[in-house]
């Protein structure tokens, strides 16, 4: 057993299970998988090599194999609606990056997504990354109001004329109009990749507008939303398929031999038990209620003076600009961390902060209705994260940003002693007693 032959892994484990256990968990692209999940991943399946697809291996004794990974993709295509699915992506940078190498030419194709600074991810073609590295990208911003300017986008598409255009989002809490990404992307001769990884499980769940009748192709991750295990989905649709029938055999030679060896069989196979859980009735049930309980803190949020970007939320996403309470998005996290509620530090639309230190702080609500949580207890979690944005303020960092580093590494030995965030989360681990993880 573990427990004993490896005693100093186990008890880390048992940590983090204790952790998981005793906190809010409000960090919206993490959730907890189910039992069964967890079951498929540890199993026999991990010590398999299957390069290549199903029934055209490279190695040997693949049978089985080959029935999950098929089984996984049979799932994912009716659950989605879909004529093709890869079910090979690692992650989701992988997913992304196979599209990429898929249809642009290194170096001179263009990737059109939304900038890092506005709730984009690294991987939509963020000059950081690999998505900027090796490909051309052209950046959109939000408009003032949170919101995408739709006029400002079709015009940069229009003069750009990027390969790709991306409408996916890390950090946006509004409903994404798929439709008028697609009327653009058409206008600017631009396949377009609908990047869902946050909102799988609510277009799932029927709580959220589907991309599949606009985008070309759409890729997620599994977890998030999902609740699945760590790994990602690229799917083309039938307008992709139109669009270069063979659009699929790209994609699957991008992940191999482009990008990856053998896929994670065990990952394979705990894909397709979440997708089969996303099937039933009561995980419709379970979307509706995480977009309820995002939007019903909100409200509760305002009430407290709390600068909501865009205003409010949509779905399971709330981003908060924190410079009205003349608080630092880095502190604050690490006082609502220790307070018992997990969320992170998160850069707002025009921030003036540097990333590591940004105005905001983003949460959602995917991990807490996992556990059961509703609408009434939201009214509990926007009182404590007010109280302990409240004690955060004292711990104002200096506006020089040599200085802001010194001061920042000091209070990270100093907020978690604070008495009264801790009195908090003594509150807040009574409250996850009553609602215990899958």
């Amino acid at each position: 057993m573990l427990k004993t032959k490896d005693p100093k892994i186990y008890q880390l484990i048992k940590d983090e299970e204790k952790r998981q256990r005793e906190v809010l968990e409000m960090i919206p692209s993490e959730n907890y998988t189910s039992s069964d999940v967890l079951e498929a991943l540890g199993t026999v399946l991990n010590n398999k090599y299957s390069e290549g697809y199903p029934k055209k291996r490279y190695y040997q004794g693949n049978a089985v194999v080959d029935e999950v990974e098929i089984l996984a993709e049979e799932r994912a295509k009716k659950l989605f609606n879909v004529p093709y699915v890869n079910v090979q992506p690692l992650s989701g940078s992988v997913m992304n990056l196979a599209v990429y190498f898929a249809l642009l030419e290194p170096l001179k194709g263009k990737i059109m997504g939304l900038s890092l600074a506005f709730g984009g991810h690294l991987t939509h073609g963020q000059p950081q990354s690999s998505s900027g590295k090796f490909f051309k990208s052209t950046l959109f911003t939000l408009g003032k109001d949170g919101k995408f300017d739709f006029d400002t986008i079709e015009k940069q598409a229009l003069k750009e004329r990027p390969d790709i255009i991306v409408c996916g989002f890390t950090a946006y809490p509004r409903i994404i109009d798929f439709k008028k990404f697609g009327e653009i992307a058409d206008k600017a001769g631009a396949y377009l990749l609908a990047d869902v990884s946050h909102i799988a499980g609510l277009i799932v769940a029927g709580v959220h507008p589907s991309p599949v009748a606009y985008a070309h192709i759409v890729t997620t991750t599994t977890h998030k939303t999902l609740r699945g295990p760590r790994g990602a989905l690229i799917m083309v649709t039938n307008k992709g398929i139109k669009k270069d029938p063979d659009l699929p055999k790209k994609i699957d030679s991008a992940i191999i031999p482009g990008l990856q060896g053998g896929p994670h069989d065990n990952q394979t196979a705990a894909i397709a038990v979440s997708l089969l859980e996303a099937s039933k009735p009561a995980f419709k049930k379970y979307g509706k209620q995480i977009v309820a309980n995002s939007k019903a803190l909100a409200r509760e949020l305002l009430k407290y003076g709390f600068d909501l970007v865009s205003g409010g939320s949509d779905n399971h996403l709330i981003l908060i600009d924190l410079r009205n309470k003349d608080v630092s998005g880095a502190v604050a996290a690490l006082a609502l961390e220790t307070a018992g509620i997990v969320v992170n530090k998160n850069g707002v639309p025009f921030d003036t902060l540097p990333p590591f230190y940004p105005s905001g702080i983003r949460l959602g609500t995917p991990a807490i209705t996992t556990r059961g949580l509703k609408e009434k207890e939201m009214e509990k979690v926007a009182k404590w994260m007010n109280e302990a944005v409240e004690e955060s303020k004292k711990y104002k960092l200096p506006s020089e940003k040599e200085v802001r580093t010194k001061a920042f590494k000091e209070f990270k030995t100093q907020i978690p002693q604070n008495k009264k965030l801790l009195k908090i989360a003594k509150e807040v681990k009574k409250l996850t007693s009553r609602f215990p993880l899958p």
